[in-house]
């Protein structure tokens, strides 16, 4: 599993400053959580894949007291044996705490990063229950007839 910041050409939205380092780690661990705990991968299957994350998007708050975070990202399942690429898909995801959460502003502007991020995975872990590997949306070759 990979886990990256999109490139300048590939972003919809901003990140914030100084977090782009931080944000594809803290994503990749709370992803690796919710792949372990949901058990949707498994060691011994026949079809081993990769699967890579870029954020295209990470829009916290400046100010406010309700906070939202807005974020996006690409999710790609990729076949090892072959190339096919097996789901790929862009979710946006969005994260708000209300202004009772806690007094500090910026304790409320974490846990919106926190529950956009969350959001997120959640659609993508949700939306896995479409994937087929046996029929990739891309496949690298095609059939013969």
């Amino acid at each position: 599993m990979t886990v990256t910041l999109a490139r300048p050409d590939e972003k919809t939205g901003d990140m914030p400053a100084g977090m782009e380092g931080l944000v594809p780690q803290l994503w990749q661990t709370a992803l690796q959580d919710a792949l372990n705990r949901m058990s949707i991968f498994q060691d011994d299957s026949s079809t081993k894949v990769n699967l890579s994350v870029k954020i295209l998007k990470m829009e916290p708050p400046a100010a406010g007291a309700s906070m939202t975070t807005t974020t996006a990202a690409k999710y790609e399942l990729i076949n090892r044996k072959n190339g096919d690429i097996l789901y790929t898909q862009t979710i946006d995801s969005s994260g708000t705490v209300p202004w009772d959460y806690a007094f500090m502003g910026v304790t409320r502007a974490r846990e919106s990063i926190n529950r956009a991020v969350q959001n997120n995975i959640s659609q993508f872990l949700q939306s896995l229950d479409t994937v087929d590997a046996s029929r990739p949306m891309f496949p690298t070759k095609t059939a013969s007839k």
